[in-house]
């Protein structure tokens, strides 16, 4: 008989109760979180060990309709070399969530107009994955300038001018939208 880890690699390293198909699967998937070879996500969700130490999330499984955001982009894009602590994944400011114990998840609640734009699909890891685009990214570097530290921000505007795929136009529209424009103008003024 094949292992219910071996069953549940197969899905990606992660499971719903939904996609079980039988109640033995069920506990077997029990019976797997309590020798420990599986994790309890959140209600009904679980994950093989070795999927939780994977360099990617299955986000939409934890935190349907999230999107990675500031410190997760700015890894994923290559922009800084903070080391994130946690997952960022916003999700729409009245949206209640509860968060696993694993992995460790900050989320950012934003209008719901804010993840109307600027949001791609990526293939990260073998997981389809929202995630703020490029440019969007800098502006939420700008807007969260004060959280996140100027220095931070700014090593993110240095590595994003350095890039042959930047877009200004792009970046600019999005900064008037998040109504960072004038203070991106500035940054952009001393770096050009």
């Amino acid at each position: 008989m094949e292992s219910i880890s071996d069953i549940i690699e197969r899905k990606g390293g992660y499971t719903t109760v939904g996609e079980l198909s039988s109640d033995s699967e069920y506990r077997r998937v029990l019976r797997a979180v309590e020798r420990g070879e599986m994790q309890k996500i959140r209600h009904g969700v679980y994950a093989n060990a070795d999927a939780l130490a994977s360099t990617m999330i299955d986000v939409e499984r934890i935190v349907p309709r999230g999107v990675l955001c500031l410190y997760s982009a700015f890894s994923y894009y290559n922009l800084s070399t903070q080391i994130q602590g946690a997952w960022c994944i916003a999700i729409e400011r009245k949206r209640k969530i509860v968060l696993p114990d694993y992995p460790i998840i900050d989320l950012y609640y934003w209008m719901g107009n804010n993840l109307e734009f600027g949001i791609v699909t990526q293939n990260i890891s073998g997981f389809d994955v929202r995630i703020t685009d490029l440019e969007r990214t800098v502006c939420d570097a700008v807007k969260y300038r004060n959280k996140i530290g100027m220095d931070v921000c700014g090593e993110i505007l240095n590595s994003y001018l350095k890039r042959e795929d930047k877009d200004l136009g792009l970046l600019h529209e999005y900064a008037r939208k998040l109504r960072v424009d004038n203070v991106l103008t500035n940054y952009l003024a001393t770096r050009l």
